[in-house]
């Protein structure tokens, strides 16, 4: 969600920690991996949010720093395609890029995105119906 691979490691650790010290709290109203998703993809969105605000500049403006961090990075052994996708990915809305990435990479049910999101089944479906066309139409303009 971050693409940086620096970024990801810091997140990693920071999300463990946080999931350590708050595991006493897990009250078991969900299942332990969606308690941890949530809290993974909150710490994402809080790290992209403070990014935005540290150099002052929009969500749109740190995607397209992302985007070209993917065609930077050494680390990153895609192919073309594989490296469009990814900068398809980040010209989607926040939301749709959290529901895409949950149900294409982690392959993600729908009913357990609602408990990680908070927001119903059909809701998320048609955000990732929505996402979906949006990197297709992307994907076809290049």
């Amino acid at each position: 969600m971050v693409v940086d691979h620096d970024d990801a490691d810091d997140l990693v650790q920071d999300i463990f920690v946080k999931v350590w010290k708050s595991l006493e709290g897990f009250r078991e109203d969900a299942k332990l991996y969606t308690w941890m998703y949530r809290i993974a993809t909150n710490e994402c969105i809080t790290f992209l949010n403070k990014k935005k605000k540290r150099i002052f500049v929009p969500l749109v403006d740190v995607e397209a720093q992302l985007s070209k961090k993917i065609d930077q990075d050494p680390l990153f052994d895609g192919d073309k395609i594989q490296r469009k996708l990814q900068q398809a990915i980040l010209t989607l809305p926040e939301k749709q890029r959290v529901v895409f990435h949950l149900k294409y990479y982690d392959e993600m049910k729908y009913e357990d995105m609602s408990e990680v999101l908070g927001t119903s089944v059909g809701a998320l479906k048609a955000s990732y119906h929505h996402a979906v066309k949006k990197i297709e139409d992307y994907m076809k303009r290049l």
